[in-house]
């Protein structure tokens, strides 16, 4: 009975679909599809090929491993082929497995198997001739692959000579090449800075690394290597078993995996399976199932290959942490600190066991780096408990003039203004005191010890506060009426009136303090004393223009655009109007243009000073010019002491620093009135 047209017609497809993506995984080391997706594609050919034999031919993917070794390296032919692995992804799947094996082998009792996480990297040869590494190879289809010798040599995992006196007089091992996650974001965070290429995921980067021509930057790369077999040994018994051989290997000076595990049927390789995936999302680097291999070797020979894979060995796979899916639209998200993060909104899909429906798309230059557009095919990304991410789009699915997402110009929450400060990747919000989304950390900030310092309004009470919506910004603190407070959790009438009179108390305060309590982006304590010292006037402050606030000690463009920004808010105004109204007060001060005596000179504090809390000390000498540093040096101009000064003394004395006293300290402060 002739083939149906159509099922020669899907072969064909699929043959092809698969023969592109095995270029681009292999040869381009740029995937044009998930695992899962391919995994998918691969089966179906098999499937079709089962029921139809006569559609099995040469060229199928199904009868060869990978693709063809890149044009630019010099071949090399594996003398023992270096063979895939067939794949499993459920429990029935490996129930199966172990019954083909036991019957193709008429051994009904259970058998052993050697276990180890599948690494996602690299597959290598290395081979050594009287104990030196003489050729390193990749897989590429299997049976020749590349010299990658040059490279292999850089790296440190790799050994260049073996250890121990009785070794073979060849071995050939192999191994996986592989990145692990803190390198991979270190050379990630390095290419970008660069301008360099910026990889996908580990494997990515461990493949494009090992196949450079220049093997001074492979040497520059964070690459490491973990042995998982034996292709040939001569003059030297092979070990007998699977796991013998690789702590073999370890004695002779291969790193193997700390995870590999001899097990005793299939039910204990169903419950490793399970251990490893939970441990999965703590381990240094990526894996993406487990390898399960027959332990007795001469049983391994007795059930031979399938014509790309051993009968004696499987990887049961992970759910799939890389998966496409379609962007349907990009909103923004406001964080606590005002930066506004881009969130892709996708069709709904499973990424590693987890329904996933949003994803982050991290910043804007991200976007337009990766070139994501609405509409597009995207592979999403998920590992462990980390937000998942959009990798990228898939170019060869994108259809048409798709629209690019839009930074939106007023902040979604608030209403305020977006901006971004040249040289920074981040858009925020500049509602600070108004924004629902920052308000928590504002009012946080507003009553943290070196601003307001309002005792016993702590992070968890604000929190209550905020979600009981007691208060929508840092001036409503002023309004709380006893019951309120008395009315939160673990609070009482005694502990509600004590909070009270606090943020009465902390009305009285310093100019310095208030301004850096309004958590103006970039005005820290240093640069709000600056300001105080400077203009000396609240109203000042708030309407100095951007050239005048650059005159003042600290403040430079960005951070005066930052102040002009935030006072040229109406809403924020409204709340610093609101808090003066409630009682915010500070004794007066001269502006510091004519009090600067202090400009220049270098202070050191140590010891109690009676009348004065370290904070202010350092803020009345910073009010009239001077630095306030944390340790002695030839370049202080004086070290102030108090009772109980610690052994900055005895450095300034070893120095010829001057040392003054409390006298000495209100005398300085006299000098500027």
């Amino acid at each position: 009975m002739p083939l149906p047209k159509s099922i020669m017609a899907e072969a064909r497809q699929l043959r092809q679909e698969l023969n592109e993506h095995n270029y681009s995984y292999y040869v381009l080391d740029a995937p044009s599809v998930t695992d899962q997706a391919y995994d998918r594609l691969f089966r179906r050919l098999q499937q079709l090929e089962q029921e139809y034999p006569e559609l099995v031919s040469a060229d199928s993917p199904t009868q060869r491993v990978g693709s063809e070794p890149a044009s630019h390296f010099e071949s090399v032919e594996h003398e023992v082929a270096m063979l895939s692995l067939d794949n499993a992804f459920d429990e029935e799947e490996m129930h199966a497995f172990d019954r083909r094996l036991r019957d193709k082998l008429d051994h009904q009792a259970p058998l052993a198997y050697c276990a180890e996480p599948k690494l996602d990297g690299l597959a290598v040869s290395l081979l050594y001739v009287d104990g030196e590494l003489r050729r390193a190879a990749t897989r590429g289809d299997g049976r020749s692959g590349e010299n990658i010798t040059a490279n292999a040599r850089t790296i440190d995992s790799i050994p260049l000579r073996l250890i121990g006196d009785d070794l073979p007089a060849r071995i050939e091992v192999r191994g996986e090449v592989y990145m692990e996650l803190a390198g991979f974001a270190a050379l990630n965070e390095s290419q970008r800075e660069n301008g360099g290429k910026v990889f996908a995921n580990p494997r990515n980067a461990a493949a494009g690394s090992l196949r450079l021509l220049d093997s001074r930057i492979t040497a520059s790369r964070p690459l490491t290597f973990c042995s998982y077999g034996i292709g040939l040994i001569e003059g030297a018994e092979m070990a007998s078993g699977q796991y013998r051989q690789m702590q073999y290997l370890r004695t002779i000076g291969f790193p193997i995996s700390r995870q590999i595990e001899l097990l005793d049927s299939i039910d204990d390789c169903l419950d490793y399976y399970a251990r490893i995936l939970q441990q999965r999302d703590d381990l240094a680097f990526d894996i993406d199932g487990v390898v399960f291999k027959l332990d007795d070797v001469q049983l391994q020979r007795q059930a031979g290959f399938v014509s790309r894979a051993p009968r004696w060995a499987i990887a049961y796979k992970f759910p799939a942490q890389e998966v496409m899916t379609r962007l349907l639209d990009v909103d923004f998200q406001v964080g606590r600190t005002g930066a506004l993060t881009p969130v892709a909104r996708l069709e709904p899909v499973a990424v590693g066991g987890v329904m996933v429906s949003n994803a982050t798309l991290h910043n804007m230059d991200e976007i337009e780096r990766k070139d994501v557009r609405i509409g597009d095919v995207v592979i999403v990304r998920r590992a462990g408990d980390v937000i998942p991410e959009v990798v990228g789009p898939v170019l060869q699915q994108r259809s048409g003039d798709l629209p690019r997402p839009k930074m939106p110009p007023r902040c979604p929450v608030c209403d305020s203004e977006v901006m971004q400060q040249p040289g920074q990747a981040a858009f925020r919000c500049i509602g600070g005191l108004v924004c629902a989304a920052q308000r928590k950390e504002a009012i946080k900030h507003y009553a943290s010890r070196k601003a307001m310092d309002i005792e016993g309004l702590g992070d968890k009470l604000v929190e209550q506060m905020v979600e009981q919506d007691l208060i929508d910004s840092v001036a409503d603190l002023y309004r709380l009426s006893l019951q309120q407070v008395a009315g939160l959790e673990r609070m009482a009438e005694k502990s509600a009136s004590n909070l009270l009179q606090a943020l009465e108390t902390g009305k009285k305060t310093t100019l310095s303090r208030f301004i850096y309590a309004l958590g103006i982006r970039e005005v820290g304590e240093s640069t709000a004393e600056s300001l105080a010292a400077y203009f000396g006037d609240l109203d000042q402050v708030m309407n100095a223009d951007v050239d005048t606030l650059q005159q003042v000690e600290d403040v430079g463009p960005i951070v005066a655009e930052n102040i002009r920004h935030f006072f040229d808010q109406k809403s924020n105004r409204a709340i610093v109007d609101q808090l003066i109204e409630s009682g915010i007060n500070w004794p007066p001060i001269e502006a510091s243009q004519q009090q600067q005596t202090l400009a220049g000179k270098t202070y050191v504090i140590s010891g109690t000073l009676d009348g004065y809390s370290r904070d202010q000390a350092a803020s009345l000498l910073k009010a009239r010019g001077a630095r306030v540093s944390g340790s002695v040096s030839a370049r202080t101009t004086g070290v102030i002491t108090g009772e109980n000064p610690g052994s900055k003394v005895a450095k300034a004395e070893a120095l010829g620093v001057d040392i003054l006293g409390q006298a000495e300290f209100e005398a300085l402060l006299g000098e500027t009135v």
